[in-house]
């Protein structure tokens, strides 16, 4: 660890020597002050360079402040800020001097929007869509220890952020005044009753998790569920929690990959899941949910995506977080379906529910950041706290929602009309709602 000559300390920053150049006429400042000029207008942020000079972007509130300690992040940053932001700030060479880091991306985001900002990010999104079918290269051995890099991590990180049930994918936000936990099982509840599920039926969650979904429709409705996950710590957890719940007869957890899965199911479920497919997969995905379903059956899958045009995996997020994931925009799933002989009965977009879910997960983690730094060191606390803030900001000006889409082999198994869902207890109460009752369709707005 040194100290620069800017008097802010950085991990593995090193002294920059005396540089008689103005530093505006460094290339790569010229390139990250034209970005930021053309990216920051609302709001303002200001930029402490390395020689202490500050540079000011934008007006009005809010206002951020940021230092960058050497000239090297400085120029990686300008040429690939994508990968470079989140590797500055994990490694100590960026920091947030006024605000935090969700500031700083919230105020990027909110101002670049859907928008793609400056033309070298657009230059290099199109770099990346050229080689992204090799990023998201998931055979059957690499999908494994894809799984393993991220949800093989300690049991004790996940207890520290997520509610009780270990759900690790977006909740369901009903009112302003939910908590997580309320959030979660409401989730749930409204996930079974896509399902309509019955008693005696046999029912398949692809992605099971620690296990929650699984038990949790079990409990609802007296199935018997088989869930499959590439996650060994997931599968052992999951085992012994069915075991102390007194449900290890009608729920079985394998360690196993869902094109290894054999036999018909009435029901079958995948949530967070389908993120780790790989576009390249996805007729194979879904020709297996149909090969699985039985005649009368549902499927429903619960995935993030985009509402804009397809993209390539963020570099950042695919090297430290998820590698080999990627988010889908619905016209990469539609035709896969269509292919697969399965029909859509229904799709809901929920839009903001997984920014409220990632802000409630980033406010326990920094609660019990000590105890992270503990597991690990502080350069994970910085990725994870950069991770979940980056998400949350992306959830709400960067166009990621979630899809739910419901499917069948034929027509008629479901009802025609939602009302069976919205008298299960959904959809009551909006953020900022028209009057309640009657057959209103109420909006989410949260602010």
């Amino acid at each position: 660890m040194t100290t620069n000559n800017t008097g802010f300390t950085a991990v593995g920053a090193k002294p920059d020597a005396p540089d008689p150049r103005s530093p505006l006429r460094r290339p790569s400042a010229i390139v990250l002050r034209a970005a930021l000029t053309r990216i920051i207008r609302t709001g303002t942020l200001e930029l402490c360079l390395p020689d202490r000079r500050v540079l000011h972007f934008g007006t009005g509130g809010p206002i951020v402040a940021i230092a960058i300690h050497d000239w090297q992040t400085v120029r990686r940053i300008a040429i690939n800020p994508d990968l470079a932001l989140g590797e500055a700030y994990m490694d100590g060479r960026l920091s947030v001097t006024h605000g935090d880091i969700y500031a700083f991306l919230d105020l990027c985001l909110s101002n670049i929007g859907l928008g793609s900002g400056h033309w070298v990010r657009r230059l290099q999104q199109r770099l990346h869509q050229l080689g992204r079918r090799f990023m998201m290269h998931n055979s059957v051995g690499r999908a494994q220890r894809n799984v393993a890099h991220h949800y093989d991590l300690s049991d004790d990180l996940y207890d520290l952020f997520l509610d009780p049930e270990r759900q690790y994918s977006c909740a369901y936000f009903e009112t302003p005044r939910d908590s997580l936990e309320t959030a979660q099982i409401r989730k749930l509840d409204h996930i079974a009753a896509k399902l309509h599920l019955a008693p005696g039926q046999k029912v398949l969650d692809i992605g099971s998790g620690w296990g929650g979904l699984a038990l949790s429709l079990a409990r609802r409705a007296d199935v018997e569920v088989i869930g499959v996950t590439l996650s060994a710590k997931q599968q052992h957890y999951a085992e012994a929690r069915a075991l102390r719940e007194g449900l290890s007869d009608k729920v079985h957890f394998a360690l196993r990959d869902y094109r290894h899965q054999r036999g018909q199911f009435d029901r079958i479920v995948s949530v967070g899941m389908f993120e780790h497919v790989g576009v390249a997969y996805y007729p194979e995905y879904f020709s297996r949910i149909a090969e699985l379903l039985s005649g009368d059956g549902v499927a429903l899958v619960h995935t993030i995506g985009s509402v804009t045009e397809p993209a390539a995996p963020h570099p950042w997020i695919r090297k430290y977080i998820f590698p080999g994931g990627y988010i889908p925009s619905l016209s990469e799933i539609m035709p896969a379906i269509e292919r697969s002989g399965l029909i859509v009965a229904d799709i809901e977009v929920l839009h903001l529910h997984y920014a409220e879910t990632l802000k409630a997960w980033r406010l326990r983690f920094l609660a019990n950041r000590d105890h992270v730094e503990a597991l690990y060191d502080a350069r994970f606390c910085r990725m994870w706290e950069f991770y979940l803030a980056a998400c949350e900001a992306s959830f709400r000006y960067g166009g990621l929602v979630v899809f739910q889409i419901q499917l069948t082999r034929k027509v008629g198994v479901l009802p025609m009309i939602r009302n069976d869902i919205s008298e299960a207890g959904y959809g009551r109460a909006g953020w900022d709602s028209g009057e309640a009752g009657g057959d209103n369709i109420q909006e989410l707005k949260c602010r």
